[in-house]
């Protein structure tokens, strides 16, 4: 576990030294969720109708942001390679790169939600449902665009492929993640939702760090 710390470290200190990366990924969220209430008018039923949907699919595209560089750049310089032959299981490594995206892209966007909620005109007793959604299905996007990241490394368009890969697989999440909202403010219960969405998460962290240590494996041959 102190090598699966030492890279989490790692990468954090990487994006210090390019905050350009996170804040990329927080004014493309920001940005998304802003520009809705400009197309759908100032009706304020239709932006609470809509609001949780629109949240989660602008956090659903700015987690994607900075998928490709999760493994990109310790690749063309050679670290990654370097990593593979060390004596720790590649499955660690998998999982540390998983968690420093969500540490990076997904953790401030579940931060910021309840102000893009209020944006909305959403009721302050429902932001909590939409930041715990969050809090519990931005990890499976960051363990799933693993995969797709390991999967698509060193190919020639491989940004484009890789939404093509991780976008179905992201649908469960987002339909689950949203409903909690809906089911929320329709004075249903929410149990339901987030339990669904806590078995899609145990199941991304136990099988996606090895898909991706393999996937990893065949693009390094």
């Amino acid at each position: 576990m102190n090598f699966t710390w030492q890279l989490m470290a790692r990468d954090l200190k990487l994006a210090l030294r390019r905050p350009g990366d996170v804040l990329n990924v927080l004014f493309f969220f920001v940005v998304v969720v802003s520009l809705f209430p400009l197309s759908l008018g100032a009706e304020p039923a239709l932006l609470r109708q809509l609001a949780p949907a629109i949240v989660w699919v602008s956090a659903l595209l700015a987690s994607m942001l900075g998928l490709q560089r999760m493994f990109a750049p310790d690749h063309e310089d050679g670290t990654l390679e370097q990593m593979l032959l060390s004596p720790y299981p590649p499955v660690l490594l998998a999982l540390a790169k998983a968690v420093s995206h969500w540490l990076l892209s997904g953790l401030p966007l579940v931060l910021l939600s309840p102000v893009m909620g209020l944006q909305y005109d959403l009721p302050t007793e429902e932001l909590p449902v939409l930041a715990l959604s969050l809090l519990i299905g931005t990890p499976v996007l960051s363990l799933i665009g693993g995969v797709g990241a390991a999967l698509t490394l060193g190919a020639r368009g491989g940004g484009v492929l890789l939404g093509l890969l991780v976008l179905p697989l992201f649908i469960p999440v987002l339909i689950f993640g949203s409903s909690a909202s809906y089911a929320y403010a329709a004075g249903m219960e929410i149990q339901g939702h987030v339990s669904i969405l806590l078995a899609c998460l145990l199941l991304t962290l136990c099988f996606a760090p090895w898909a991706t240590a393999m996937a990893l494996k065949v693009a390094m041959e």
